[in-house]
């Protein structure tokens, strides 16, 4: 079993009157990981210690706030199997997985090293006589990031990393679904050198996550809010933040869409719809969950991606030579099979799948889904690729924004000039063409529009999120006023 604190003020510590709670392994249905269950009281001491360390953090040069941030990627990258080890016991992860949410992780690590001397600002023309005026960045002060389980050494590193390398410090609020893998990204950032009270980390209990979160957003010194996760507990998160004039950056949910148009590469295709759609189970905020196809090539399509379905397999990563795990619970697996049941009961087609056994589901493949359908316009955030076939680009685009969501989207076609006038058309935040839905990259401006949120992760665009813009000037003739 698995064991983990709080960190405040750089000091791992119990809860108050010593809380815990466990995490169950979704696969073996016992005790993975028993954790610090910290009340409002502990959040609220972890944001007024990143408040202290504020001014010392912020003054530090920014080649300093590189340096540990290239080691803490360093020291990450070591500690791989330590990461594998606790995603596996609390997610049911597969090692592939684990180990690329380690590699991914490390190079978002780098990226925001990179950012630290990237804070520039500008000289602007004044009408006024004698006026020097600028635009300068400067850091917010504290930051509370919220990350979820699903890639939890990725997301937890995006939500900490950037805000760290502009110089805020962060109240980082585990999820209750993989705490030990979350504070382990805290472990190497002290070990890293970070100083005291930079980096605060709180677990808490699943029944106490609204108040811990509540509390943090009510506390006078946080200033901004990064959240990823679902869309209705971002709406919560945008409300509490709106309620308080306070800034927050939300990447929600998703339905992502693969176009396959009549001249598509169809092998290369299916390669990125199987991809998209099942790697770690579909529970990717990117996982190409509706794959629009067009009517001439669908029957080819669907029979090569229902072998490409057939010849994987989901099981215990650890025991099993398989190269999917579980779904993050029983409870997932089971509404997720139901939604294909529904689907089926209407009149879709089950190509391949379906089955499930406890928190493992295997890759699903249905076909022939209409809007009645929950697979339809619902995220599953589970195995199961449901196909639209259609007519024309047109009317594949029409599909493609039939949603509340707009994360990502693909577009296969031969033809780029074609894909790329059909790409532009499609509202979300990222759009690849020729590959996958899933892909990110620490330097690129991630985010969604409509219901899958708001703000920009990723690169310089993070520098815009979590820095403020401030206008000054330096009077360097007599000023000359009216009275």
């Amino acid at each position: 079993m698995l064991t983990t604190q709080l960190l405040i003020n750089g000091e791992f510590c119990e809860a108050q009157q010593g809380r815990t709670y466990d995490r169950i392994d979704p696969i073996l249905n016992q005790t993975a990981t028993r954790a610090a269950a910290a009340a409002p009281a502990d959040a609220v001491a972890a944001a007024r210690a990143a408040a202290a360390a504020f001014p010392g953090w912020s003054a530090t040069a920014p080649n300093e706030r590189r340096r540990i941030l290239l080691k803490a990627a360093d020291l990450l990258e070591a500690r791989t199997p330590d990461f594998i080890e606790a995603m596996q016991a609390e997610t049911g992860a597969s090692a592939i997985w684990a180990g690329f949410n380690c590699h991914l992780a490390a190079g978002h690590m780098r990226e925001a090293a990179a950012l630290t001397t990237q804070m520039t600002g500008e000289v602007i023309p004044s009408d006024k006589p004698g006026s020097f005026a600028m635009a300068i960045r400067q850091a917010l002060g504290v930051c509370v990031g919220i990350a979820p389980w699903n890639a939890p050494v990725i997301l937890g590193v995006r939500a900490l990393a950037t805000p760290l390398a502009c110089g805020n410090t962060v109240v980082f609020k585990a999820s209750e679904l993989c705490p030990k893998t979350h504070v382990l990204i805290a472990d190497v950032l002290q070990e890293a050198g970070l100083p005291k009270g930079a980096l605060n980390v709180i677990t808490n209990a699943p029944e106490e996550a609204a108040t811990v979160v509540e509390a943090l957003i009510n506390e006078p010194c946080v200033r901004h809010v990064n959240f990823t996760g679902s869309t209705r507990v971002g709406r919560i998160i945008a409300e509490l933040c709106a309620s308080k004039l306070k800034r927050c950056v939300l990447e929600l949910g998703g339905k992502a869409p693969l176009l396959v148009l009549d001249d598509a590469d169809i092998d290369a295709a299916v390669n990125a719809a199987a991809f998209g759609a099942f790697m770690n189970q579909g529970q990717i905020c990117m996982s190409t969950e509706r794959l629009i196809v067009d009517n001439a090539v669908a029957d080819e399509f669907v029979e090569k991606l229902k072998l490409k379905a057939l010849g994987l397999k989901a099981g215990n990563p650890r025991t099993e030579n398989v190269p999917l795990g579980s779904m993050i619970g029983a409870d997932a697996a089971a509404r997720v099979k139901s939604m294909v049941e529904e689907s089926v009961a209407k009149g879709a087609v089950l190509v391949a799948g379906g089955q499930v056994d406890g928190a493992i589901m295997q890759p699903t493949v249905v076909d022939h889904i209409v809007p009645s359908m929950s697979l339809y316009r619902d995220e599953s955030f589970g195995p199961v690729l449901s196909i639209i076939r259609v007519n024309s680009d047109e009317e594949a685009i029409t599909i493609a924004n039939d949603s509340d969501y707009g994360l990502s989207a693909a577009v296969f076609s031969k033809d780029i000039s074609r894909a790329m006038n059909v790409a532009r058309r499609i509202d979300s935040g990222i759009c690849h063409i020729n590959s996958a839905t899933v892909h990110d990259e620490a330097q690129m401006p991630f985010g969604g529009v409509k219901d899958s949120g708001w703000g920009r992760f990723g690169g310089k665009a993070g520098i815009a999120e979590f820095t403020d813009l401030r206008w000054m000037t330096i009077q360097t003739a007599d000023n000359h006023y009216p009275f």
